[in-house]
């Protein structure tokens, strides 16, 4: 079986990462974030003339026609590159609101850039991109409902201070506005396992990034006389960080191809992904900071960036605690409607 990408797909992530490489700097981000700016326009016109955020959309409803295993590799390049833009919002908004139907003319103008998506796990949490957002999909507490809310209709949601300087963070309080049930427990269990690959995709990106950005500054900082990649102690953690990442990929592209061909594994596939890609961004993020010693702790260098964002994402749609809490139950399920083998 060819666990590779396919040609189409590579072109995708060489296409993206030109794109990200060009219009998404860190000299842009950091530019970006100071003037505490709601996204960097010239970079999501970009985004959207590419069609990024319909991806998965059938052509017939302004999409690509393409699926989760291609949004992904762009979540993947948008994680690279801490991309200061709302594309896995707008991407799971619009899915969620075509799927249900009776909301096209929001689909329209989630797909053309004209309007900008929160999208939450949970009602009354932090959200990304809530306070520049013109409507947000939600799912209910006990995961049994998704509902779609229109955010003019209440008080102004306030920028919230956070580390994250890359993306503004608000309240999404959906009290006293008005909300509509757009899905059930299926449409809501969905959405869970979207939203937690794509963010398990995007730290993945992140990862990478700072991989090779440790990797990179270890072949070049001399002590002693030696690059300090010759010391067996950075050696080692170079090596932890490399694992975890591959580790990242297998379960990020696995959850997505289940998600893409429906397999019966999806949910637990989206868990598992979120899960490890959670925990070993943690890793990764922490062993970056030690191989880069003092300087990686300053703001002038581009690690914090990474770092930060990384931070907000491992909570996106369910940290590792709470994925490992919802593979228990889906594990056992599992098992019980295995035939034994003899």
């Amino acid at each position: 079986m060819d666990f590779e990408l396919s040609d189409d797909q590579r072109a995708l992530q060489d296409a993206a990462a030109d794109l990200l490489g060009s219009l998404s700097t860190p000299e842009r981000v950091r530019a970006s974030a100071q003037r505490e700016e709601a996204y960097d326009t010239a970079l999501w016109e970009a985004m959207v003339e590419q069609g990024w955020t319909g991806v998965e959309l059938p052509e017939a409803r302004g999409g690509l026609g393409l699926g989760m295993v291609e949004a992904a590799v762009l979540a993947e390049q948008v994680g690279a590159h801490i991309a200061p833009a709302p594309f896995i919002e707008n991407l799971l908004a619009a899915g969620a609101l075509a799927a249900h139907g009776s909301q096209d003319a929001w689909v329209e103008r989630l797909l053309a850039g004209d309007a900008v998506a929160a999208v939450a796990w949970r009602p009354d949490i932090p959200v990304a991109y809530a306070p520049v957002a013109d409507v947000a999909v939600v799912l209910a507490s006990d995961n049994n409902e998704v509902l779609f809310v229109e955010l003019s209709d209440g008080p102004d949601i306030e920028r919230e201070p956070a580390m994250d300087l890359t993306r503004p963070l608000g309240w999404l309080r959906v009290e006293g506005r008005t909300t509509t049930a757009i899905g059930g427990p299926e449409e809501a269990t969905e959405l869970l396992d979207r939203g937690a690959t794509l963010y398990a995709a995007a730290l993945l990106g992140g990862a990478a990034r700072v991989l090779d950005m440790a990797t990179g500054y270890a072949k070049e900082r001399v002590q002693f006389g030696k690059p300090i990649g010759s010391f067996q102690a950075v050696k080692h953690r170079c090596a932890d960080m490399l694992v975890d990442v591959e580790g990242m990929r297998s379960t990020a592209y696995w959850a997505a191809w289940c998600l893409a061909a429906g397999d019966a594994d999806a949910h637990v596939a989206a868990s598992t992904a979120k899960t490890w890609c959670s925990d070993a961004a943690r890793r990764v993020m922490a062993s970056g900071l030690q191989v880069h010693g003092g300087i990686g702790f300053t703001w002038e260098h581009d690690l914090h960036l990474f770092v930060k964002r990384s931070h907000l994402d491992q909570l996106a749609f369910g940290d590792a605690a709470y994925h490992r809490e919802r593979l228990g139950p889906l594990l056992r399920q599992s098992l019980e409607s295995t035939p034994p083998v003899c």
